[in-house]
């Protein structure tokens, strides 16, 4: 995830740097909504790692909510990158923190605690990305 998302931010940020990418006033509305969003579900290391781990996997799925209802309200490249964003938190999605008890779990799997950390500091590089989009 960190992978993908580096190379996310950073080509967003050549993209805008070089002008190709022209943010308008309702990208950076947008965007400033999404970073204020994202700060609110995701915390400080220090305060996510002191959750259960089922308020963690919430906190992070409510983050991937943040990022698709902001996909939702725009086009072109602020949308390809929030899609791209998106994609990339989606193991988010196959993540379980409660015990199967012997049942089913819809191929849902139990993240170790360094993919916690990892998809975490993954929100709080796309909430930086989209503050500095929110007010370039």
């Amino acid at each position: 995830m960190r992978t993908v998302v580096d190379e996310l931010v950073g080509e967003a940020e050549r993209l805008i740097r070089d002008r190709v990418w022209v943010l308008t006033p309702g990208d950076r509305a947008v965007a400033a909504k999404a970073a204020a969003d994202l700060d609110a579900a995701v915390r400080t290391s220090q305060a996510q790692q002191a959750l259960p781990e089922v308020d963690r996997l919430a906190h992070l799925r409510e983050a991937l909510a943040v990022v698709a209802i902001a996909l939702a309200h725009v086009h072109g490249r602020l949308a390809w990158f929030l899609g791209a964003a998106a994609t990339a938190l989606t193991p988010v999605l196959h993540w379980r923190a409660l015990p199967d008890e012997d049942g089913p779990t819809f191929g849902a799997v139990a993240p170790t605690p360094a993919q916690y950390t990892e998809a975490e500091d993954v929100v709080r590089r796309l909430q930086s990305a989209l503050a500095a989009i929110g007010t370039a």
